[in-house]
């Protein structure tokens, strides 16, 4: 099978699209343009003036489902009708109270809700700084002592992981737990794996995310199968390479401590390639989502599932991209007969840039990503042309 096969990729989009995807990827693969158009975008935005409707237009179609619910299930079902999957989230980011916190759980639970309201949603996410102070967290990461106060507000944020696992649990819609920073990653591994214990003991509902950069990501799965053979539950585990590469070297030099980032790409890769072998060969304890736009390590998903004769639609093996990129992935193995779900964010247009600017930025510092968009998109326009 071969991923690059561009009808297929692209069915969904029109010329037009396309052209304005490759002008998309062509900005975000300079850095300079990027930070300038940062700058300009957050400038603009302080002096009130009207670019909503340009960031609409242009990265938020690319990149988001919509601003609601309803407008996102038409991408939901457009996707649904190639036999890709779907799952929503509500990308509203910087959350720093406990009054957005308790808002951001609110849109969670509405989440899980929709997707048990629609037979052809299976999964929903969160991301644990949305319904958690990340400074409790690191405390509790770095076995500090908290105050009274503070573990009120932790047990808070057990609380709400709770409520979130419980009602994904009561309507069988399985739950992606996003990674964070590592210096508070420990104590979000600790809450989730007491999810995965009390609500994975007959199937898997709870997934955590390992971002398989940092080089004790291994030892981490090899922990978990222990566990969960001692315990009797099954891992959900999302498996990505990694998102905040630049601000763990960053913070470990600043910090005088060993950065916990796998020391080249190549390493990364290592890393990540082992990691899905481990799950692969543990299919009785793990589930697998890959989370990954890299073909190499896909491919080496497919011969690992092929040599051991497993289906294609095998209920434990899912593989994620993220809506707008890598559907040359997504599609040629949705047309294969594998599991195939993209990644739907939505939100109100103000409150999702800070994870449009996110995108941009990890995009930009993804060595060879938008090249190989840029390369592709390409290749499907020349082919239109010659039919």
């Amino acid at each position: 099978m071969l991923l690059d096969n561009t009808k297929n990729g692209f069915i969904l989009k029109s010329n037009f699209e396309l052209k304005k995807a490759y002008f998309l990827f062509k900005v975000i693969s300079s850095r300079t343009l990027t930070n300038f158009g940062k700058n300009i975008l957050e400038l603009s935005l302080k002096l009130k003036l009207p670019v909503l409707f340009i960031v609409r237009a242009t990265v938020f179609r690319q990149f988001c489902s919509g601003e609601n619910f309803q407008e996102s299930f038409k991408i939901v079902k457009k996707l649904n009708d190639k036999n890709v999957k779907s799952y929503l989230h509500y990308s509203v980011e910087g959350l720093e109270n406990e009054k957005t916190y308790d808002n951001s759980l609110k849109e969670v639970i509405r989440s899980i809700e929709f997707a048990a309201s629609k037979d052809i949603l299976d999964f929903t996410v969160f991301k644990p700084t949305a319904i958690a102070s990340s400074d409790i967290l690191n405390k509790v990461t770095e076995e500090k002592e908290l105050s009274d106060f503070e573990k009120g507000l932790y047990d808070r944020i057990v609380d709400r992981f709770d409520i979130i696992c419980k009602t994904a649990f009561e309507n069988q819609i399985k739950i992606l737990v996003d990674a964070e920073e590592s210096w508070f990653q420990g104590a979000i591994d600790d809450i989730v794996l007491s999810m995965m214990i009390k609500y994975n003991q007959h199937n898997t509902i709870v997934f955590n995310t390992s971002q398989m950069y940092r080089h004790d990501r291994l030892n981490y799965l090899n922990q978990l199968k222990k566990l969960s053979i001692e315990n009797s539950f099954h891992i959900g585990i999302k498996l990505v390479r990694g998102a905040y590469i630049e601000k763990e070297n960053k913070r470990a030099k600043k910090h005088n401590y060993k950065s916990p980032i796998c020391g080249s790409k190549d390493a990364t890769d290592v890393n990540f390639n082992e990691g899905a072998k481990f799950i692969l060969s543990n299919l009785d304890n793990f589930s697998l989502f890959c989370g990954s736009h890299n073909e190499k390590s896909i491919y080496g998903i497919l011969d690992i599932m092929k040599v051991g004769k497993m289906q294609k639609n095998n209920p434990k093996i899912w593989f994620g991209q993220l809506y707008g990129m890598s559907d040359n992935i997504s599609f040629n193995l949705a047309e294969e007969g594998y599991n195939v779900i993209k990644y739907l964010p939505f939100g109100p247009i103000k409150q999702v840039i800070p994870y449009l600017i996110r995108r941009a930025e990890e995009n930009t510092s993804v060595k060879g990503q938008t090249s190989r968009e840029l390369q592709l998109i390409m290749k499907e326009l020349k082919r239109r042309r010659s039919n």
